[in-house]
């Protein structure tokens, strides 16, 4: 897959909402809250106050708070103890709705002050599908997110005060019970002099929009019953033009594809399948060359309805990477290869964390029920982060309550942390990353290659056990070796299969826009000592007509053409422009499709 970027908590800046999975989940969702902005209340209410109200209007300082939804009696007070400094009397009313917000269990005299984690029977119980989709997961609104935000105003408080101007604004409404992730678009689409109220009416106007989206399923749409009771022109206005935006996107065909439970395609290696697959392709789909598609399962609706008729009307094969690995994938495949007499890789991968991480085993807490990580992400938790669940586990002697257990484990699933020593959670390093999704060790190590740039490309990679299950049919029919067209080829994962397969690599033509993923191909290639030709290219619209014809005669035609376009405007994560295969980046599915048949042509005329 092409570069996508992704949130990093400890850096707003390197937001940009075209992962590719994002963090996937199915059933278990964070729940739509009506705790998730008590900020968002509070707005509504400040608004209704002043216009109604006889009482003469209160200076604009104290105006500044009443919109945020304080009462002018805390902001009296708050004033009183520490002037008109914005900074310091917002931290004071922050701290005190933190400690009215705060449970019973108040300690009388310990310093450290228990995170508001709300409770949930179900929530520490595994669900294999947690985390695999930000669009459902990591919901515009979560009990989650408002509870780790109110942890953050108790643990954090002592370092605000050597953050910068935007670090504050986001700590602060992260403080109000926004999520952070809704705080940083809108940050980046209102500019940075915009004013914390400014701010809350995009996030409000924003959350409207998504409760109002007709393709979200309800248990996961905001819930904004508050919104009726005001709000404002300037919110009505912004959400009209969202609505206005939305109603132009096309609306999708009834959709007819639905995701398979339990998502094996054809079959996986590690469970049975009842009975043996059949499947019968049309005529135009048929080879040469073989061709094999891959992209996000949780696609919006009809995504995957488009692709299936523009790539011949054939079913995709929808498949978890859990099966093969520790590690959820949640991925649809299109491909023309047959599907008898598959094989894995061996040895097979280990399937759970302590196999795949054992230095985890000695340290895991009983009450962490987790046995597979959830998709792996370009992002990464932070040190802060990491140093909070410290803080919160051993501020108890023995297993820590429920409600700091659920807490933890939101986290730790969110960000896919393990447990590395006594109450210490840390992130997963890039080669245990590239172990995971099956790459050799420092695949994606050296070379001038950030830490940073090994997330990003790994996290957008194939999960090379599961594509070189799918390719292993390919042994037999090319004894000789193979002749590959590489589309949106990412760090290689299709060539590190195939050559993990014992299948020979003759030619390849490798197409990839970043600079550092191509040179990570590259290095891979010449480590490896292949004997075949590696040709490649930054961008899929160069290959015209021409110039397939070019490579063709060259070498004789393709036997494979693999590739997955990029998912920037399919991921559930992305917020901004989750506008399906119309969108600016995923558009260019229709450049695989194009090239496709140009290849299939040419070749039909050669033969």
């Amino acid at each position: 897959m092409q570069e996508k970027k992704d949130f990093c908590e400890e850096d707003s800046d390197n937001i940009d909402w075209d992962t590719e999975d994002e963090l996937e989940i199915e059933d278990t969702t964070f729940r739509g809250s009506t705790t998730t902005t008590a900020g968002y209340h509070a707005v509504i209410a400040g608004h209704g106050e002043a216009s109604s109200s006889s009482v003469p209007a209160p200076s604009k300082f104290i105006q500044e708070f009443v919109v945020m939804g304080f009462t002018e009696d805390s902001i009296a007070k708050a004033i009183e103890q520490n002037g008109e400094n914005s900074d310091l009397v917002l931290d004071a009313l922050l701290t005190l709705k933190a400690i009215e917000d705060s449970p019973e269990e108040q300690p009388s005299a310990s310093p450290h002050l228990e995170p508001c984690i709300s409770s949930d029977d179900n929530s520490s119980d595994y669900n294999e599908n947690f985390l695999d989709d930000v669009y459902e997961e990591d919901s515009w609104s979560s009990d989650s997110d408002f509870c780790m935000n109110s942890a953050e105003q108790f643990y954090l408080k002592e370092e605000s005060s050597s953050l910068s101007e935007k670090e504050q604004t986001l700590l602060s409404l992260a403080n109000m019970g926004y999520p952070v992730e809704e705080v940083s678009i809108a940050m980046e689409r209102c500019g940075p002099e915009a004013s914390l109220a400014e701010l809350t009416d995009f996030i409000c106007a924003a959350q409207m929009a998504r409760a109002d989206d007709p393709y979200l399923p309800e248990d996961v749409k905001p819930k904004l019953n508050h919104i009726s009771n005001g709000g404002g022109y300037k919110k009505r206005k912004m959400f009209n033009q969202l609505d206005k935006s939305k109603k132009q996107r096309a609306i999708f065909d009834e959709e007819t594809i639905r995701l398979p439970k339990p998502m094996i395609g054809f079959g996986v290696p590690t469970e049975s399948v009842p009975a043996m697959v059949q499947r019968t392709l049309p005529e135009q789909a048929l080879g040469p060359p073989f061709f094999y598609y891959e992209n996000v399962a949780l696609a919006p609706k009809g995504v995957w309805d488009t692709i299936s008729r523009f790539l011949y009307d054939i079913a995709p094969e929808f498949v978890d990477s859990k099966y093969f690995c520790a590690a959820a994938r949640k991925r649809g495949y299109i491909h023309n290869l047959p599907i008898e007499n598959r094989f894995p890789l061996l040895p097979l991968p280990p399937r759970t964390i302590n196999e795949a991480l054992p230095m985890t085993k000695k340290w895991w807490p009983s009450w962490d029920p987790r046995t597979k990580l959830n998709c792996l992400q370009t992002a990464y938790g932070s040190a802060r982060l990491t140093n909070r669940i410290r803080k919160a586990v051993e501020a108890f002697d023995g297993e820590p309550p429920m409600r700091v257990q659920k807490y933890v484990l939101d986290q730790c699933r969110k960000w896919n942390l393990v447990w590395v020593g006594r109450n210490k959670v840390a992130t997963l390093e890039p080669d245990e990353v590239e172990m995971l999704l099956g790459f050799p060790k420092n695949h994606t190590r050296g070379g001038g290659i950030s830490r940073t740039d090994r997330y990003k490309s790994l996290g957008n990679s194939f999960q090379v056990d599961t594509v070189a299950y799918h390719l292993s049919v390919l042994k037999d029919l090319f004894p000789n070796g193979i002749n590959v067209l590489s589309l949106f080829s990412g760090i290689g994962g299709a060539e590190v299969a195939l050559y993990r397969l014992g299948i020979q690599l003759n030619n390849v033509v490798s197409v990839e826009k970043s600079e550092v993923n191509r040179n990570i191909v590259r290095s891979w290639w010449e480590q490896t000592n292949q004997r075949g030709n590696l040709i490649d290219f930054d961008d899929v619209q160069q290959l015209n007509g021409d110039r397939l014809e070019q490579l063709i005669d060259s070498f004789g035609g393709f036997d494979l053409l693999i590739g997955g376009s990029p998912c920037n405007n399919l991921a559930g994560s992305n917020r901004v422009s989750r506008d399906g295969l119309e969108g600016t980046e995923s558009s260019l599915f229709y450049d695989y499709v194009r090239i496709l048949d140009l290849v299939k042509s040419i070749m039909s005329r050669n033969r």
